[in-house]
């Protein structure tokens, strides 16, 4: 990659630099903590990531942390896995979520839009006040500490007043959307054994109605640790027997008590699937998400009490969590449950507009479809109060920066676009948004405060201005302090730790430049990242070789150049069978009723025959490189697979594609 240094597309001016929560952060740092005050962003960054304690601690205080009681020290143990934070202190992320209710009772906490688009708003009094409610409930039911709470929800308020309720007693939350299957829910769900589930009967979607009932019912038999079901009648049924109404547990005029726990309690459950096996059930804590969102959305993202905060996600993904946790900066935060194009490609514009939305934040792939739909966001909608549009999920290509950055010059705009990169693994960002820095197109700005992010070569050596595995060299508070169900740890360090021993390795490849910017290439493993939304290979193997006429199956998604992301099927028939209409209607409908409508594959092919590595393991990788160009005798190591000439038929496809 070249290390020249080409124009900007954007500059933030003297006046937004100067009045941006970054610059105050790092002015106050340099006169309290010995934070450099000239040198701007970068020096500031070497900063946080030399000096962790004093850059975390410097983190509480700007932020006002409320610590019940105080901490020995930031840093117990820096390893990892197992690094220690806070040791000693006690909080509750629930109590800092609402903590504008005390000055701000009768402003928006929420915006609840769903495909009408008309905002339906909830205070922060009224949001404290079913808190308060829901969370005494739960008490009396017998939620403690450390229990789990699962809910199957879309993104309605209801889902952040159970969040908060949980964490407000000590439980531990965890979520899927109602558009993953039976299976999806329970391949997650199971793992933790949560105490109560919080369901809809059912969902409003694309202009259509989707009647959930009979997946509730099916969790309620196949989850045997549930002690109360929380029935929601997002469509006017009636409550299951059995099932206790949402109304009744939210109708006290209750003050929320906010149970104080260690630093390192668990907030929440998220899933992260890998390549073989159930959903990672990744554990992060109250302390670790509180201290890292109030970093990522206070400075990075610049957000505040007068801002207002809308990322297109459901449930079921990281940016939901993320959202949420708008409420610790006081902003208010805008819920879309809907469609991300009904009726119209622009309907997520429209929202934006009816919302008064300051930062837009959604995916990739929906920058790009609108740039292909000739959408004209900011001609067609009165989108002036947006300071940033922000996306995820894939990286932006270089022409959804052009085509964002020219829709809004249009219209006089000065816009700001921060493509984003994290991982649901640590709920946050590595590298994205910095309201102080340029924008170059095709990049992300820069790693993130306390996040010491390199670019590794295999043999472990840093490089810059190259392809490398993306690596964390420190601890940061939200990476996971564990998986669940994983005793001895085993899982948790052969997600991250296996290859560069006691460094985290993400499974992305990115370039760093030499001028600080970041360029993310897409999975360096076969994880399937689909809108965001990660699924592992095995889940789709276990669903599709169910049918009796697929011998075995082999599933790739591969990043395209123009942003795209094709995700082929491969399969493999049985003798005799035909890979007609029929089947190929129920491989689909299998995939969409058991896992997710997202992972649905953009194509079914029938292959020869499925290629495997000596010891019989498929080998998604390799025939990935191949189908992104790479020649046979670098994409793979001839000795170590079965049947070499398997892989000729791979090499030819992508050839043919291209």
């Amino acid at each position: 990659m070249s290390t020249v240094n080409p124009q900007p597309l954007w500059q933030p001016d003297a006046q937004r630099v100067a009045r941006a929560r970054i610059t105050e952060f790092q002015t106050w740092a340099a006169r309290h903590h010995g934070a450099p005050a000239e040198g701007g962003y970068a020096t500031l960054h070497r900063w946080s990531v030399d000096a962790p304690e004093t850059f975390w601690q410097a983190v509480t205080e700007w932020f006002d942390v409320r610590f019940s009681t105080p901490y020995a020290r930031v840093l117990g143990d820096a390893a990892m896995p197992g690094a220690q934070w806070f040791p000693g202190a006690t909080l509750n992320y629930a109590e800092h979520a609402l903590r504008a209710a005390d000055t701000r009772a009768g402003e928006p906490a929420l915006l609840h839009v769903d495909e009408t688009h008309e905002p339906r708003p909830v205070t922060w009094a009224e949001l404290r006040r079913q808190v308060g409610s829901l969370a005494a409930e739960l008490r009396a039911l017998g939620v403690r500490p450390g229990d789990r709470v699962s809910g199957y929800l879309p993104n309605v308020p209801q889902a952040v007043v159970a969040l908060l309720a949980t964490a407000a007693v000590g439980g531990v939350w965890t979520s899927c959307a109602p558009d993953f299957g039976a299976r999806s829910v329970l391949d997650r769900f199971q793992q933790v054994e949560p105490v109560v589930l919080f369901t809809v009967d059912g969902y409003r979607y694309g202009g259509k109605e989707h009647d959930r009932r009979d997946t509730v019912a099916e969790l309620r038999r196949e989850l045997p640790t549930l002690r109360a079901i929380v029935h929601i009648p997002l469509l006017g049924t009636d409550t299951p027997e059995g099932a206790l109404h949402w109304d009744t547990l939210t109708a006290a005029d209750t003050e929320p008590v906010f149970e104080q726990v260690p630093f390192d309690h668990p907030l929440w459950v998220l899933y992260s699937s890998g390549t073989t096996g159930l959903p990672k059930a990744i554990v992060q804590s109250q302390g670790g998400i509180l201290v890292e969102h109030l970093k990522q959305l206070g400075l990075h993202c610049d957000l505040g009490p007068e801002d207002r905060f809308f990322w297109y996600t459901s449930t079921g993904w990281m940016m939901w969590n993320f959202l949420v946790s708008g409420l610790l900066t006081g902003t208010t935060i805008v819920l879309y449950d809907g469609s991300p194009g009904f009726p119209a490609t622009d309907a997520q514009w429209r929202v934006a507009e009816r919302t008064g939305a300051t930062l837009f934040g959604t995916s990739a792939a929906y920058v790009m479809a609108c740039r292909k739909a000739d959408v004209h966001p900011a001609r067609d909608h009165d989108l002036t109060r947006i300071q940033c549009v922000a996306t995820t999920g894939s990286p932006l290509p270089p022409d959804g920066f052009r085509w964002l950055h020219d829709e809004f010059a249009a219209a006089g705009a000065d816009l700001w676009i921060a493509s984003v990169s994290g991982g649901t693994d640590v709920c946050s960002c590595f590298a994205g948004a910095v309201p102080t820095l340029p924008v170059h197109i095709g990049e992300l700005q820069a790693p993130g405060l306390g996040t010491d992010l390199q670019a590794w070569d295999p043999n472990g050596d840093p490089v810059t201005d190259e392809v490398g595995e993306l690596v964390v060299t420190k601890p940061m508070p939200s990476m996971p302090i564990r998986f669940w169900n994983d005793p001895d740890g085993s899982r948790y360090h052969d997600s991250y730790f296996d290859t560069y021993p006691g460094v985290w390795r993400h499974g992305d490849w990115i370039t760093l430049t030499s001028r600080g910017s970041v360029v993310i290439h897409g999975r360096s493993d076969s994880t399937l990242n689909r809108q965001g939304v990660r699924m592992g290979s095995a889940d789709i193997y276990e669903a599709v070789e169910r049918l009796p006429e697929i011998r075995e199956s082999l599933v790739i998604g591969v990043e395209q150049p123009d942003g795209g992301y094709w995700m082929p099927l491969f399969v493999h028939l049985a003798p005799g069978a035909a890979l007609d209409e029929d089947l190929l209607d129920r491989i689909k409908r299998t995939i969409r009723a058991q896992l997710s409508p997202r992972h649905v594959p953009d194509e079914v092919i029938e292959v020869p025959g499925i290629p495997h590595t000596l010891t019989g393991k498929r080998i998604e990788v390799p025939v990935k490189r191949l189908l992104q160009g790479t020649p046979l005798d670098k994409a793979v190591n001839p000795g170590s697979i079965d049947n070499l000439d398997l892989l000729h038929f791979y090499e030819e496809l992508a050839r043919k594609r291209t």
